[in-house]
């Protein structure tokens, strides 16, 4: 294993692994997330149903893309926006940046995105001098302590009351007497930053949750409500949007404001969901800007079974269930996109031999495929993806020379293939293992068997075999010893 997953993986992971008050943080928050899911879901007899049509829905764009995209672009136009078509992070980040500079703005205000994150548009401007000030809540957290987001819907999920207290008092200059941990004093706290920015800012950037192809409408769903101050109070509005977001009518919509909360944060509906069609003369922003991304997605869209990945409507729901997750965070994947669902986007995206840890960052449990609102087989395209890193280390690529692993896997195929080789080989093993066992588990393995230990407690050989208390019953002495544990069976 020590073979399978580069470094840096492995680097974060044992990291997050022995971040106690991380662990703690997560496994509360992903728990209660999970029960509130669950109940919002059961309250609807057609949710299966739901699911179901969302993606059809999606399906049906990704094999028609190039026809709503193009429609979606008519319908911008003909509304007074403007479309920019960008090839990859590069291109987006620099029509962004000519856009704000055009403005002469130093600053801008964001609604939370992920797409934005996904290609590093707060650096980006920051090389031009311009501050980028993210006004949704768990965003503002993150900035404001130097980090990238760790969850696709909470950013901030790996910090408590008292952690973000500190860092408020810091950011903000406060004094230990001005500010407690109470949700609300916290949330106040910056709401007073924020209102002096929305009201002085002339500049707003977005992500898009959605775009209607049939009006070229944009919109934007979230709970707090500081989107709408920025769709709303700029002069200049920039939305950049990847291209798999589009659907093509409005009556689709009702389908996914449905899902989409539901799976996400378990409420029936969003408190704010924010819809724009161009603009309008002296209401809201005054120019309009549409940034449609691909970097990746084309190439995604044309593999028969990634494809599907582009389905996703970034709810977070497969993170809220994953016991990988749930125990190194969202830091571990080095990318805006983490959980199942990073785990399989970020090597499409960008490339597999670059992201060849993610595919392996998995159990294969199920339950990431058991909640995603839009059936994305996430389990079958890990495998899938597994199956290619293994295929192309027999080539000379950077991930060649996983000869080992394969002879490895070999070896145990024969030792499998007969019980007599079997159990000499249970026998070896409780006698080879004896210098590693410490607390109940083995620990710290020597040589290839290093990378696997150091990210796993391995229970040890049991001191009998299942066959062997099988053998000392079947003979008339079903006291002479105690069951073994059911990992040996």
């Amino acid at each position: 294993m020590s073979e399978r997953i580069p470094l840096p993986y492995l680097q974060e992971a044992a990291a997050a692994l022995g971040d106690a008050q991380q662990r703690r943080n997560l496994a509360h928050a992903t728990g209660a997330i999970r029960v509130k899911r669950a109940a919002a879901a059961a309250e609807l007899p057609d949710w299966e149903a739901l699911r179901d049509a969302g993606a059809a829905i999606k399906h049906h764009v990704l094999a028609n893309l190039a026809h709503y995209l193009e429609r979606l672009e008519a319908r911008v136009v003909d509304a007074g926006g403007q479309v920019h078509w960008a090839r990859d992070a590069g291109e987006a980040n620099a029509i962004v940046r000519s856009l704000v500079r055009a403005t002469g703005a130093r600053a801008v205000i964001k609604v939370k995105s992920m797409t934005t994150e996904e290609i590093g548009l707060n650096r980006a401007l920051a090389e031009d001098g311009v501050m980028a000030i993210e006004t949704d809540l768990a965003e503002l957290i993150v900035q404001l302590a130097g980090e990238p987001p760790s969850h696709l819907l909470v950013p901030a999920i790996h910090k408590n009351r008292a952690e973000i207290r500190e860092l408020f008092l810091r950011a903000f200059g406060l004094a230990p007497g001005e500010l407690t941990d109470d949700p609300a004093d916290l949330a106040g706290a910056a709401r007073r930053y924020l209102r002096e920015r929305f009201l002085s800012t002339g500049v707003a950037i977005s992500g898009a949750n959605f775009a209607i192809a049939e009006t070229g409408s944009v919109g934007v769903v979230e709970s707090e409500g500081n989107g709408r101050m920025c769709t709303t109070l700029p002069h200049t509005l920039i939305s950049v949007m990847g291209i798999e977001k589009v659907l093509p009518a409005w009556r689709d919509l009702e389908v996914f404001l449905q899902l989409l909360p539901r799976s996400s944060t378990a409420e029936r509906m969003n408190p704010y969901t924010s819809v724009w069609t161009g603009v309008h003369p002296g209401d809201g922003p005054q120019a309009f800007h549409l940034v449609l991304l691909d970097a990746g997605r084309s190439r995604t869209l044309a593999d028969a079974v990634g494809r599907a990945t582009l389905r996703c409507i970034r709810c977070s729901a497969c993170l809220n269930v994953c016991p990988v997750y749930e125990r190194v965070g969202g830091h571990a994947y080095g990318s805006a996109y983490s959980g199942p669902i990073g785990a399989i986007l970020n090597p499409q995206l960008r490339d597999v031999r670059r992201d060849d840890a993610l595919p392996y960052a998995s159990t294969l449990c199920g339950a990431c495929a058991e909640v995603c609102p839009v059936r994305i087989d996430i389990p079958g395209i890990l495998v899938e993806l597994r199956a290619r890193i293994v295929e192309d280390g027999r080539g000379q690529g950077p991930l060649a020379g996983r000869s080992a692993e394969a002879a490895a896997m070999a070896g145990a195929a024969w030792v499998f293939r007969d019980a007599g080789r079997y159990e000499r080989a249970q026998r070896l093993a409780r006698l080879a293992q004896t210098p590693f066992v410490r607390r109940g588990a083995l620990r710290s393995l020597p040589g290839p068997l290093a990378g696997w230990s150091a990210v796993r407690d391995l229970k040890p050989v049991p001191a009998q075999s299942f066959r062997d208390w099988w053998r000392t019953r079947a003979a008339g002495d079903p006291e002479a010893a105690p069951i073994p544990e059911a990992s040996d069976a």
